[in-house]
């Protein structure tokens, strides 16, 4: 509803200026929204903005009154526009529908790839933050009605597997062992590592692996294969508790076996910028970069680079639009990436870059065996839910305690790190996480768990789709917000701005209910308010479960 209103007014702005970009804006506390139309014509026009303010919302107004029940200001040199009866009302009858909030069925194809962690050991708080604004944003897309394909792109031919599959060869660790797959394999790669370090000649043997498996020797391939797959369930197993599941796995591998990384070589070492050496890199200095790019090595096999050129021409040749969710310490390959599509005439990805997500214990390296898995904060943040739901709701049986406990531990992890914005690090707060109180993922699901038990309170009442007064007014013009919020983030891929929406219309609702009765009021107003907690709770269960969160009833 919001968006429709602001394309009608835009509508009819552009009618009467001739300007095709009439500057909307928010209208802070004065308007819903404002046009600073005034200040572009000023000079046009020669008049102060002010007087040009004044002279379009007299000539506009009655139309837009009509058009969309809005009322027309001027203030200073602003154009404002206030929604009326008529936009709450339909506001309400929308938000209280299941699905509020989904986009029109878009025909653009986006490609969305996130997480992919080298199969080495198990995901770490590190990882995750990569998890969760990718998630996120997928699910945005989808609410926004886009079809969507979210991948993994599996290093499985990289130095990293090699030094497992070397490691099992020597160590005879038992890649069939019970327990989870990534935590087996990281005990594997700390002591190969280990081995390395105290005699770096061995480093030849990892070489001759990846020469070996580059060509296509089956033996190395199934050599790699079998561990790559047994981290890669333990992956599939953490994602799936923090509700996460991509659509497809990509291997890294399948672009060498395919032909598309030679094709891609070829073509690179016939550009203007190529250097052809002992090394295939190319140079691009002009672009600002001081180092060459490498793509192939002295021994002719290919590094990382060349095979995620030839990935992302696979993906630009499939797909309308490309993102990537990267870690920071990317920033540099990602960017020669883009940078190299662009020369190439490719389509350029759209990456997300990170900052790290880190716990007070510190930072992680999964070589030196130094790491916090994700499974391990998991366990850790559901054990203090379990803490402060049992402290809240003792009368509850075990079970159901420890449903609500993993629930709230998922909300809290997810909530804390998407609600910053990616490009700033942050530290991982268990207090602030599991807070039910302020701003947290639990206590959006706080409030949404209120607006269930007051509509099981009430037991029945007559829907009205009318808003009076300031809070209630003020909680309908939040509601409305939502599906505008989804199409920010998918065209900013901006993921942090629904996750402050949903806290704020959790602040709302929580003003509105402590300063309104609800329960208590009688007759109509009785009817109206408890139609606007239905669509605050449905609303902030759309909300949640696009952020990834479960929409608890009961807490």
């Amino acid at each position: 509803m919001y968006l429709t209103t602001c394309d009608a007014i835009a509508a009819i702005l552009r009618q009467h200026t001739g300007k095709e970009d009439v500057l909307l804006t928010d209208g802070g506390d004065h308007a819903d929204i404002a046009s600073t139309i005034a200040f572009s014509l000023a000079k046009e026009l020669r008049k102060a903005p002010a007087i040009i303010a004044q002279e379009i919302a007299g000539a506009i107004g009655d139309q837009v009154m009509a058009e969309t029940g809005a009322e027309t200001r001027a203030v200073g040199p602003y154009v404002n526009f206030i929604f009326g009866a008529e936009y709450c009302m339909n506001v309400l009858e929308q938000a209280v529908r299941e699905g509020y909030g989904k986009g029109k069925e878009k025909s653009e194809r986006v490609v969305l790839e996130h997480t992919s962690a080298n199969p080495n050991g198990p995901l770490h708080v590190g990882h995750i933050r990569n998890t969760i604004i990718g998630d996120t944003l997928a699910r945005c897309f989808r609410k926004a009605g886009y079809p969507l394909e979210v991948q993994y792109y599996v290093n499985d031919m990289g130095r990293q597997i090699a030094i497992v599959a070397w490691g099992i060869a020597t160590q005879g660790a038992d890649i069939h062992a019970k327990g989870k797959g990534d935590h087996l394999i990281a005990d594997v790669y700390i002591e190969a590592n280990r081995h390395l370090e105290k005699e770096p000649a061995l480093n030849a043997e990892i070489d001759r692996l990846m020469q070996l498996v580059e060509s296509g020797d089956p033996d190395t391939i199934s050599q790699f294969k079998i561990p790559v797959k047994r981290c890669l369930d333990g992956f599939k197993d953490t994602l799936a508790a923090m509700h996460v599941k991509h659509d497809r796995f990509i291997y890294e591998s399948d672009f060498i076996r395919n032909g598309d990384t030679a094709k891609v070589l070829s073509r690179i070492s016939h550009l203007p910028e190529a250097r052809i050496e002992e090394t295939l890199s190319l140079d691009l200095s002009a672009f600002g970069f001081e180092k060459n790019y490498i793509l192939r090595r002295s021994d002719g096999t290919s590094v990382y680079a060349a095979r995620d050129i030839a990935f992302h021409i696979w993906k630009g040749h499939n797909f309308d639009r490309v993102i990537d969710v990267l870690g920071a310490d990317h920033k540099l390959i990602g960017t020669q990436l883009q940078t190299t599509l662009e020369i190439l005439g490719e389509r350029v990805p759209e990456i997300v870059f990170f900052e790290f997500v880190s716990l007070p214990e510190g930072s992680m390296s999964t070589r030196k065996g130094k790491f916090i898995s994700a499974d391990e904060l998991i366990a850790e943040t559901e054990r203090r839910a379990m803490e402060e739901v049992t402290a809240r709701r003792s009368e509850l049986s075990e079970e159901e305690r420890k449903k609500i406990a993993h629930s709230v531990a998922i909300s809290a992890i997810r909530y804390d790190i998407i609600r910053t914005i990616p490009e700033k690090s942050t530290v991982f707060d268990w207090k602030e996480a599991l807070d039910f109180e302020k701003q947290s993922g639990p206590y959006i699901q706080y409030a949404h768990a209120r607006a269930c038990s007051i509509l099981e309170k009430a037991e029945s009442y007559t829907p009205c789709f009318e808003a009076e007064g300031e809070g209630e007014i003020e909680l309908t013009k939040q509601i409305a917000l939502f599906p505008k919020v989804i199409t920010e983030v998918v065209t900013e891929l901006k993921p942090h701005l629904l996750a402050i929406y949903a806290r704020e219309l959790a602040d709302i609702f929580n003003s509105f209910y402590h300063a309104e009765p609800v329960l208590r009021a009688e007759g109509k107003v009785r009817d109206r308010r408890l139609t606007l907690v239905d669509a605050t709770r449905n609303t902030l269960k759309e909300a949640l479960e696009t952020l990834g969160i479960d929409a608890l009833r009961a807490m």
